[in-house]
C-alpha cells in the first residue's frame, strides 16, 4: 500500500464523525428535521405511488367515496354513511378530494404530515428547546411504529392537534380549548382531554365559551352543507354495534372462539366494516360498556379534582402535570372501556405521553416504553396479520391479548400517577416547566 493511500485512509478515518459529533447532530434541530422528513417521506412516497395508480388505502377508500358522493347517502354504493363522524371530519376529507379522486390519498397523507410537523415544532419550540428533543424523537418513533394507522384514518389528523393543545395546556386554556374542540368535532375522543382541561384550568368559563364558539362554527358548516339535522348523528350511528374483535373486554370471547369453546365466533359486520365477536354474554357486555366507561370517567374526574384541591391546600398546584396525567388516564379509559377496539385508537394515547416527556422525563418514560410496545404489537395485529387473527390464530390472539394487557397496565400506571399527585405528601418530582 502506498504512502498516499495510507494517508488518504487515515484522513478519512480522522474526519469520520466522532461519537460526540454524532450525538450533537442527533440533538440538533437539523438532525430532528432530517429524521422527521425521512420518516414522513416513507409514507408520502408510498401514498404518491398509490395515488398515481388511482388507488387509496384502508379507510381512505371510504373517505374518497364520501367526497365523490358529495357526502350524500343516496349517492353511496354500500359504504357507511359519512355521518358516523362529527361534521368537521368532513372538511379535510373535502379538501383532499378537491382535486378529484386521483390524488386524494397523497393529499390526505400530506395534510397529516403538515400537522405532525406543526406538532413537533410546537413541542420543541421549533427546535430551540433542546430538552424537548428526546420527546420529539419518541413521537417520531411512535408514528413510525404505528405505520399506516396514523395516516389512513381521521385519528391521524386529530392526534397532532391534541398534542399542540396539550403544549398550550393549562397556561393557555383558550388556545388549548379551541384546538381540542376542533379535534372533538372531527373525532369524539379529544373530549377526554377537554374534560381534564376543564377540571384543571383556572379560566373554566373561557374554556366553555371557546368550546361553544367552535361548536357554533361546526353547526355553521353543517348548515352550509344542508345537513344541520344530522349534526349529532355520530352519537347514535354506532350505538347498536357489538363487541369488536380487538376491544379489551372482548378478550375472553376471543379465546373462546380461538379454542372452539362456548359457542363464540368471529364475524364481519359489513354495515360498519368491522370484525366483531359474538357469543354468550356479548350482547349484555356491549350494553354495559357505555355505563362502565361513564363511571370510570367520573372516577378519573374525581382524582383530578382531588389532586387540584390537595395542591391548593399545599400552597401550589402543578396544573400541567395534573392535566397531562388526567388526560392520559381519561384517554386510556376511553380505550379500555370501549366496545370498539379499532387499532387506530392507540394513536390517541401518544400526545399526552409526548408532552409528558417534556415535563417530567423520568416519570413519563415508563408509559413511553409501554406505548412503543403497544404500537409494535398493534402493527402486528393490523395490518400485518389481521387475516390470521380473524381466522382464530392462537399466536395472534396471544399478541392481541398481551397488547390489551399492556393497555390495562397503562391505565393502572396513569391512575396511580394521578392518585399520587393528590396525596398530601407527593413523591419528589423533577423540576418542571412553568405550568
Amino acid at each position: 500500500m502506498s504512502s498516499d493511500t495510507t494517508s488518504s485512509l487515515l484522513t478519512r478515518f480522522r474526519d469520520r464523525p466522532s461519537p460526540g459529533r454524532r450525538r450533537a447532530w442527533w440533538r440538533s434541530p437539523r438532525g430532528l428535521l432530517t429524521v422527521f422528513v425521512g420518516v414522513h417521506l416513507v409514507f408520502l412516497v408510498f401514498a404518491l405511488q398509490l395515488s398515481l395508480s388511482g388507488a387509496a388505502f384502508s379507510d381512505t377508500y371510504i373517505y374518497r367515496a364520501w367526497a365523490e358522493a358529495g357526502f350524500e347517502d343516496q349517492n353511496l354504493n354500500g359504504e357507511p354513511t359519512p355521518w358516523v363522524y362529527p361534521v368537521l371530519a368532513l372538511v379535510p376529507i373535502a379538501l383532499a378530494g378537491a382535486a378529484g379522486p386521483g390524488p386524494f390519498f397523497f393529499l390526505w397523507v400530506l395534510m397529516i404530515t403538515v400537522l405532525n410537523g406543526w406538532a413537533v415544532g410546537k413541542l420543541t419550540d421549533w427546535g430551540r428547546d433542546r430538552s424537548a428533543h428526546p420527546a420529539a424523537w419518541w413521537w417520531l418513533g411512535f408514528v413510525f411504529l404505528m405505520g399506516w394507522l396514523g395516516f389512513a384514518r381521521v385519528d391521524g389528523l386529530t392526534a397532532p392537534l391534541v398534542l399542540v393543545a396539550l403544549v398550550y395546556g393549562a397556561a393557555h386554556p383558550v388556545a388549548a380549548s379551541a384546538l381540542l374542540s376542533v379535534a372533538t368535532w372531527m373525532k369524539v375522543w379529544p373530549a377526554a382531554v377537554v374534560l381534564a382541561l376543564l377540571t384543571v384550568a383556572r379560566r373554566r368559563v373561557a374554556v366553555v365559551v371557546t368550546g361553544m364558539l367552535v361548536s357554533a362554527a361546526a353547526a355553521g358548516v353543517a348548515t352550509a352543507m344542508g345537513a344541520l339535522p344530522r349534526l349529532f348523528d355520530f352519537l347514535t350511528q354506532q350505538g347498536d354495534r357489538g363487541m369488536q374483535l380487538e376491544a379489551t373486554f372482548t378478550t375472553p370471547w376471543l379465546w373462546s372462539s380461538v379454542l372452539g369453546l362456548g359457542g363464540s365466533r368471529m364475524y364481519m359486520n359489513t354495515e360498519i366494516n368491522s370484525m366483531q365477536v359474538d357469543g354468550p354474554g356479548t350482547a349484555t357486555m356491549a350494553v354495559l360498556m357505555q355505563p362502565l366507561l361513564l363511571l370510570a370517567a367520573a372516577g378519573v374526574t374525581v382524582l383530578i379534582v382531588r389532586g387540584l384541591r390537595t395542591g391548593e391546600r399545599a400552597g401550589g398546584t402543578d396544573r400541567t402535570e395534573l392535566l397531562l396525567a388526567g388526560s392520559l388516564t381519561m384517554i386510556t379509559v376511553f380505550v379500555v372501556f370501549n366496545k370498539v377496539g379499532s387499532p387506530q385508537f392507540m394513536v390517541w394515547l401518544a400526545p399526552a405521553v409526548a408532552v409528558g416527556l417534556t415535563h417530567h422525563w423520568k416519570a413519563w418514560r415508563v408509559p413511553a416504553a409501554m406505548l412503543l410496545a403497544v404500537a409494535a404489537a398493534t402493527f402486528f395485529v393490523y395490518p400485518l396479520f389481521y387475516y390470521e387473527l380473524s381466522h382464530n390464530s392462537p399466536v395472534m390472539a396471544l399478541v392481541l391479548t398481551l397488547r390489551n394487557a399492556l393497555l390495562v397496565v397503562l391505565l393502572w400506571w396513569s391512575a396511580r400517577r394521578l392518585y399520587q399527585l393528590g396525596t398530601p405528601e407527593p413523591a419528589p418530582v423533577l423540576a418542571a416547566k412553568e405550568s
